[in-house]
């Protein structure tokens, strides 16, 4: 696999992501935006990129804070994360810059993109989406998600699919109706997909040293919900 760090900007914010490709594959191939959890563009987003690389996709892991910053105390953690809820132009310019820098690279295939994320990376997935961008298909994982904005009807183009932990208990109920309620309003080709016994964060092997109740690793989850991610690319790119 070849890595090459990618800076790119949203026209405020200076952005340093992972490029991750297998070079001894020639031309063009979809690629894929990988966000990572709130903390920062860490190991977890970027062992996801390398997976996606030997599939054959071109991956980048996006730093969602700048700089390639890692936020791992809540002091510095929540107000960046708060800003972001409260101003979601700014969450989706983010989002849709690391797409565009994917976009821009030589071995991508315009229009053929796809993004994955991980709890906050799986909820900017959707606000991506949502914000009309050119997505062939997102795939959420154990992501928070928000009810849509006014102005975001008829805009998600990608199939989507949201991979859940039955036993997480950051989403309530209201939530995942008013989600699931937008993707019927719009005919979205959509999967909601719940895992039993699965609780929140459960891809990442490192949940369970937060000892944060509601967090907790399941590789029965992870190995399921990937292969279906991988279904999906399967159908939106072709084998």
């Amino acid at each position: 696999m070849q890595t090459k760090k990618l800076e790119y900007t949203d026209g405020k914010t200076r952005f340093v992501g992972d490029l991750v490709w297998d070079e001894t594959k020639a031309g063009r191939r979809p690629g894929v935006v990988v966000f990572p959890e709130a903390f920062g563009l860490n190991e977890h987003a970027r062992t996801r990129a390398e997976r996606l690389a030997q599939l054959g996709f071109v991956a980048l892991a996006a730093d969602p804070h700048g700089e390639a910053a890692l936020l791992n105390d809540m002091a510095r953690l929540g107000p960046a994360i708060k800003a972001l809820y409260e101003d979601r132009s700014v969450w989706r310019a983010r989002a849709r810059a690391a797409l565009d820098a994917l976009v821009a690279q030589p071995n991508v295939e315009a229009g053929r993109t796809a993004a994955i994320g991980f709890c906050f990376g799986g909820s900017t997935c959707l606000e991506l989406a949502r914000s009309g961008a050119p997505l062939a298909a997102i795939a959420t994982f154990h992501a928070s998600l928000l009810p849509e904005l006014a102005g975001d009807i008829g805009q998600i183009r990608a199939k989507v699919l949201v991979c859940h932990g039955a036993e997480d208990p950051l989403m309530k109920k209201e939530t995942v109706d008013a989600v699931m309620a937008e993707f019927r309003r719009d005919k979205i080709d959509w999967q909601f997909i719940y895992y039993g016994n699965a609780a929140h964060s459960f891809t990442d092997p490192d949940a369970d040293l937060r000892k944060v109740p509601g967090f907790a690793y399941s590789k029965v989850a992870e190995d399921r919900s990937w292969a279906l991610m991988r279904q999906l690319f399967d159908e939106a790119f072709g084998k």
